[in-house]
C-alpha cells in the first residue's frame, strides 16, 4: 500500500514516464563502478560519463528511479550490497544535480522527482532512507519553500503517524528528512510568506513529535528544533517555556540519543537564553554530572561535559557553578582518564622517530594571517602564541551517527584520532575554564586527586594527572605556585617515563608552567628550575618518539614566548638543539620546528646575528629549504620561518639573500601564471594565493633587513621584473594577497624609494582604488580593513619621498582617506593610519592640502590624539603644520584642539625623535603666528587647562 497522498496530476507525470531498459542498465553499471575501488580506470570512466550524462535532461529521472527502486532493476541481476551501493550513488549523483540544475528542469520532470524521492523514505535500509531525506533536502534549498508547500506537512504528518498506519521505518525516514531540511533551511523557515512564518507552525509540531513511541523518532525531532534555538527566532522565544517543559519530561527518556539531544539543546539554551537556565542550576548540576558518568556512550558523556564548558564561558552564568564545584570539578577528573580503547592504542607504543611520514599524517598547511601594518611603527606584526593542542581540538563527526544526529561537515583529519575532539580533551578544557573564574577553589578540589594520582602505578592515572595539572595552570596559579618547587622536578623526571603519552603530556604541561619559571627574578632559582625545565624541553625534542619531539617543540615555542629576550645567553644551546632536530626530523614535525625557529628569532632578535650563531643555523635551514619543492605545503611555514630569521639577522642575511630573493620572486610568477591560466581555463584548479603571501611577505622582510644599496640590487636584477609583479598582486582578487602586497609596497617606499619612483604612475592609481571604501565585499568586511589599513600605510611612506611627485594623485588621495576618516563604521586602526598617510601628504604637498583644511582639520586632531609618539606620528604633525600655515584661517572651528594637540606634543614626544626639532619649529612658527592673529591671545589661551598653558608658554615661547 501507498503511503503518500499522490495527486492526480502527479500520478500521471508518473505513469507518462518510463524508463527504457538499455539507457537503465548503462547508468546502473556507471553508477556501480564510480564508487568501486577495485578497478580506477573503470571508476575514472564511469565519473567521466556520469558527468556527460548530467547534460540529458532524463538523468535525473533515471537517478531518482533507480534511488526508488524502480521495478526494472530486479531484472538487472544486482546482488542486495550492489544494490545499496548503486542506489546510494544514484541519491548521490541525484542531489548534485538538483544543486547544479534544478532550475532548468521541466515542471512533470520535478514532480516526478519529488514523488519517488519521498517514496525512498520508506525503504527498508536506513542509508537510502537517508540519502532520499539529503535529496529531498536539497530540493527545497535550491526550489524554495514555496516551491513545494505540501512538503512539511506530509513530512510531519508521516513522522508523527497522523494515519496510525505508517511503520517505523518511515516515520523515521520522514523525520530524518524533516531534520535536514530544517538544518539546511533555517533562514528560509523563518521568513515571513503572507504573513505566516513556517517555523511557528514547525516547532509546535516538532515539540508534538518528541512524544512519539520510537526513540529515533524523538531524537531526530528534538534535533530539529536544536537547529533553531541558536537563531533565537521569535517562532523559538514563544515557544520557550513549552521547549523548556518538553526537555524536563525527556530528561530521563530510557534512549541515550534522546538524552544526549537534551543535553544540547540545555547547552544552547546557555549561549542563547541564559536567564532561563539559571533557575534551574542545582537540578542541572545533578543531571549533567549524572550523564557525563554514563561509560555506555563516551558520545553522550561527550555532550553533558560540553555543557560545563558552555556555562564556564558565560558571564552571566558561571559564578552559579561555584556551589557545585565540589560536584563539577571531580567527574571533568574522572574524564581526563584515557579509555580502554587509547589506552590499547598507545599502551607500549614503539619508538618512531626514524620511520617517514606516511601521506596522511601532513596536515594541511596555510599561511599565516599577518598583523596590519601600523603607521605608528610600521613593523611586521607577530601572530600569537604558538600554543599546544593537548587541549583543545577539532570537533569532528563519525561516519555512523546516532539516532537524532544531524552529520556536520568533516574537517578533513578524521583519520588522525589524536587529533578528534573527545571526552577527555572537552573536561580538561572545562576544568581550564572554571579554573579561570574560580582560581583557588577550584584547585582546592583538584589537589587531593593531584596527591593520589601523580605518582601513582598506573601510566594513565599519571597521564591525567598531569593534564589536570596543565589545565589548571594559568587560572590557578597563585594557587598552584607554592606547590612548584616540588612539582617541577618531579614532573621532569617525567619527561624520562616509559611511556611517550606521559612524555607527551608533561612537555606541554611544563609549557604551561613556562611563564613562572620565566619570571623567576633570583639567579640560584632560574638556575634550579628555569634553566633545567628549558634543557629537558629541549632534550625531549630528540625523544625516539615523534608525538614527544612535536609535544616538546611546541612547549618550546611556548616557553620562548614567554622568556622572550630572555633566552639571549642560552642562543648556542637552543640553535644547536634545533640544528640536530633539522637533521632528523620528518616531514610533519618540521612545521613546528619552524615555528620554534621563529619564534625565538622573533624574540631575541640581533642577538641571532653572531657569526658562530648563524654558521649553525642557516646551513641547516638552507639544506632543508634545498629539499622543499615550490608548490609543496611545507614552503608556507618555511617561508614564514625565514621571514623572522632575516628579521633578526639583519644586514648579516645577506649571504644568503640572493637565492632566496630570486626563489619568491619565481614562486610569486608561477602563481600568477597559474591563476590566469585557471580562469582562462576552468579545467585547471585555482592555485593556492598561500605561495604568494608568504613569498611576499618575506621579500618584505628581506628588504627591510638588508642594507638599502644590497637590498636595491635585488631588485633591479629581479627577473621578471619586481615592480611588474608587484602590480599584480596589488591587483589580485585575494584580501590575504594584498594586504602582504600593499605593506611590501610600504617597506620599498622605505628602503629603495630610488628604484620605486619610475613605477610609481602605475601603481599610484592602483593604490588609490584600494583605498575606496565602496570596493569592501560585505562577507569579509574585517580582512578588507587590513587591506585599506596597508594601503594608508604604504601611501603615507610613499608621500614622505620628496621625490615621489605625488602633487597628480593628491586630490584623488585626499577624498579617499577623508571618505575613511569620516566613516565611523571604519575600525580605530585604519583611522588613525588615514589621519597618518593624510598628514604625511602634506608633508611636501601642503599647498594642495591646505584648500581643504577646514574640512579634515577637527576629524585629523581627533583621531590622531591618542596614537602614540612615533616618527610616523611626528611626520603627520610636520605635514599637518606645514598644511596650517598656508591656510591658518582654517583652523578658526577648533583652533582650541591644535593648541591643546601642540601642549600634547611638547609634553610627550620624545626627544630622541630624529625630526623632532623640525616639527617644533612647525608648531612654534603656527603657535606665534596665530599670537598675532588672535586679538585677545591671553583670553584665549585661558580657554585652555593651566597645565597646557604652562606648556605652550615654557615650549613655544608664548
Amino acid at each position: 500500500m501507498r503511503l503518500f497522498s499522490t495527486s492526480w496530476t502527479t500520478f500521471r507525470v508518473i505513469m507518462a514516464w518510463q524508463p527504457e531498459r538499455e539507457p537503465l542498465q548503462q547508468l546502473v553499471g556507471y553508477l556501480k563502478d564510480a564508487l568501486s575501488g577495485n578497478d580506477q580506470n573503470a571508476q575514472r570512466y564511469a565519473t567521466m560519463m556520469l558527468g556527460q550524462a548530467k547534460s540529458s535532461p532524463a538523468t535525473a529521472n533515471y537517478l531518482a528511479y533507480i534511488l526508488s527502486d524502480g521495478p526494472l532493476l530486479n531484472d538487472l541481476g544486482l546482488s542486495p550490497s550492489d544494490s545499496v551501493l548503486v542506489r546510494s550513488s544514484a541519491a548521490i549523483n541525484l542531489k548534485n544535480t538538483i544543486k547544479a540544475s534544478i532550475k532548468e528542469y521541466p515542471q512533470p520532470s520535478l514532480l516526478y522527482i519529488r514523488s519517488l524521492a519521498l517514496s525512498a523514505l520508506q525503504d527498508s535500509n536506513s542509508q537510502i532512507r537517508s540519502f532520499a531525506g539529503s535529496v529531498i533536502s536539497e530540493i527545497v534549498q535550491k526550489g524554495g519553500i514555496l516551491g513545494w508547500p505540501e512538503l512539511l506537512p506530509e513530512l510531519i504528518a508521516l513522522a508523527g503517524n497522523h494515519a496510525g498506519n505508517i511503520s517505523p521505518e518511515t516515520q523515521e525516514g520522514a523525520m530524518s528528512a524533516m531534520a535536514k531540511v530544517c538544518e539546511d533551511n533555517k533562514q528560509s523557515l523563518d521568513k515571513d510568506y503572507h504573513g505566516q512564518r513556517p517555523l511557528s507552525i514547525i516547532i509546535p509540531k516538532l515539540l508534538e513529535i518528541t512524544s512519539s513511541s520510537n526513540p529515533k523518532v524523538r531524537a531526530f525531532a528534538l534535533a530539529s528544533i536544536n537547529t533553531f534555538i541558536p537563531e533565537t527566532s521569535q517562532s523559538i522565544l514563544a515557544s520557550l517555556d513549552a521547549i523548556l517543559a518538553r526537555l524536563f519530561h525527556l530528561a530521563n527518556d530510557p534512549s541515550d540519543s534522546v538524552r544526549r539531544n537534551v543535553c544540547r539543546s540545555f547547552t544552547q539554551l546557555v549561549d542563547v537564553r541564559p536567564e532561563t537556565v539559571k533557575p534551574h542550576m542545582g537540578g542541572l548540576v545533578d543531571y549533567f554530572v549524572l550523564q557525563q558518568r554514563n561509560t555506555d556512550d563516551p558520545d553522550l558523556a561527550l555532550d553533558a561535559a560540553e555543557f560545563w564548558l558552555c556555562v564556564g564561558e558565560n558571564e552571566q552564568l558561571c559564578p552559579s557553578l561555584g556551589p557545585y564545584l565540589g560536584q563539577i570539578v571531580p567527574v571533568l577528573l574522572e574524564s581526563m582518564v584515557y579509555d580502554e580503547e587509547d589506552i590499547l592504542r598507545f599502551e607500549g607504543e614503539a619508538d618512531n622517530a626514524d620511520q617517514e611520514d606516511r601521506p596522511e599524517d601532513l596536515k594541511p598547511q596555510f599561511a599565516t594571517t599577518k598583523t596590519p601594518r601600523l603607521a605608528t611603527n610600521g613593523q611586521l606584526g607577530t601572530n600569537g602564541e604558538a600554543t599546544p593542542s593537548a587541549i583543545n581540538g577539532d570537533l569532528l563527526t563519525g561516519d555512523d551517527l546516532s539516532e537524532g544526529e544531524i552529520e556536520e561537515d568533516d574537517d578533513g583529519n578524521a583519520g588522525n584520532l589524536e587529533d578528534r575532539w573527545n571526552l577527555r580533551k572537552c573536561s580538561a578544557a572545562a576544568l581550564d575554564v572554571l579554573a579561570s573564574h574560580f582560581h583557588g577553589a577550584v584547585f582546592a578540589v583538584t589537589l587531593p586527586y593531584l596527591t593520589e594520582n601523580l605518582r601513582h602505578p598506573d601510566w594513565t592515572n599519571r597521564e591525567a594527572a598531569v593534564l589536570a595539572i596543565g589545565a589548571v595552570a594559568d587560572g590557578c596559579m597563585e594557587a598552584v605556585m607554592p606547590h612548584l618547587p616540588d612539582l617541577v622536578p618531579y614532573l621532569l623526571s617525567l619527561l624520562n617515563d616509559r611511556e611517550p603519552v606521559v612524555r607527551l603530556i608533561t612537555c606541554w604541561a611544563l609549557g604551561r608552567y613556562s611563564s613562572w619559571a620565566s619570571h623567576l627574578q633570583d639567579s640560584s632559582d632560574r638556575k634550579r628550575y628555569f634553566e633545567p625545565m628549558m634543557e629537558g624541553i629541549l632534550n625531549k625534542m630528540l625523544d625516539r618518539n615523534k608525538r614527544v619531539q612535536e609535544a616538546a617543540a611546541s612547549a618550546f615555542a611556548n616557553l620562548e614566548e614567554k622568556a622572550t629576550k630572555g633566552l639571549t645567553p642560552y642562543c648556542g644551546p637552543i640553535i644547536r638543539q634545533f640544528v640536530q632536530c633539522f637533521g632528523r626530523y620528518k616531514d610533519r614535525n618540521m612545521f613546528i620546528l619552524y615555528d620554534c625557529v621563529q619564534t625565538l628569532a622573533e624574540h631575541v632578535g640581533p642577538a641571532l646575528a653572531q657569526q658562530g650563531l648563524i654558521d649553525a643555523l642557516m646551513p641547516a635551514i638552507i639544506q632543508r629549504w634545498s629539499k622543499v619543492s615550490d608548490r609543496s605545503q611545507e614552503i608556507f611555514p618555511l617561508l614564514e620561518c625565514l621571514s623572522y630569521v632575516a628579521t633578526a639577522l639583519g644586514d648579516a642575511f645577506s649571504p644568503f639573500a640572493i637565492p632566496v630573493f630570486a626563489r619568491c620572486i619565481r614562486i610569486i610568477h608561477q602563481g600568477l601564471e597559474e591563476y590566469v591560466r585557471s580562469i582562462n581555463n576552468t579545467a585547471f584548479d585555482k592555485p593556492s594565493k598561500d605561495f604568494l603571501v608568504t613569498s611576499l611577505d618575506l621579500l618584505s622582510a628581506i628588504i627591510q633587513a638588508l642594507d638599502n644599496g644590497k637590498a636595491a640590487e635585488l631588485v633591479e636584477t629581479s627577473q621578471p621584473r619586481f615592480f611588474d609583479l608587484l602590480l599584480f598582486c596589488m591587483e589580485d582578487p585575494s584580501n590575504d594577497v594584498r594586504q602582504s602586497s600593499y605593506a611590501l609596497l610600504g617597506d620599498c617606499a622605505v628602503n629603495i624609494s630610488s628604484q620605486l619612483q619610475p613605477f610609481l604612475p602605475a601603481l599610484v592609481p592602483v593604490l588609490i582604488q584600494q583605498l575606496d571604501l565602496d570596493n569592501l565585499q560585505d562577507q569579509d568586511t574585517e580582512q578588507g580593513f587590513s587591506v585599506i589599513n596597508n594601503a594608508c600605510w604604504s601611501c603615507g611612506e610613499i608621500a614622505m619621498n620628496e621625490d615621489a611627485e605625488m602633487g597628480p594623485y593628491v586630490e584623488q588621495i585626499y577624498q579617499r582617506l577623508v571618505g575613511i576618516i569620516s566613516n565611523p563604521e571604519v575600525p580605530t586602526s585604519v583611522n588613525e593610519n588615514a589621519v597618518i598617510a593624510l598628514g604625511r601628504l602634506g608633508v611636501h604637498c601642503s599647498q594642495s592640502l591646505a584648500p581643504h583644511l577646514g574640512e579634515f582639520g577637527r576629524s585629523f586632531l581627533l583621531i590622531i590624539g591618542p596614537v602614540e609618539y612615533t616618527e610616523e606620528r611626528a611626520h603627520a604633525f610636520l605635514g599637518f603644520n606645514r598644511t596650517v600655515e598656508r591656510n591658518p584661517q582654517a583652523m578658526e572651528a577648533c583652533l582650541l584642539d591644535y593648541f591643546k594637540a601642540s601642549a600634547s606634543f611638547a609634553r610627550h614626544s620624545n626627544s630622541n625623535l630624529n625630526n623632532r626639532g623640525n616639527v617644533a619649529e612647525s608648531f612654534q612658527r603656527n603657535l606665534v603666528g596665530y599670537k598675532g592673529l588672535i586679538p585677545n591671545f591671553e583670553s584665549f589661551l585661558q580657554q585652555l587647562p593651566e597645565r597646557d598653558v604652562e606648556k605652550l608658554r615654557g615650549s613655544f615661547d608664548l
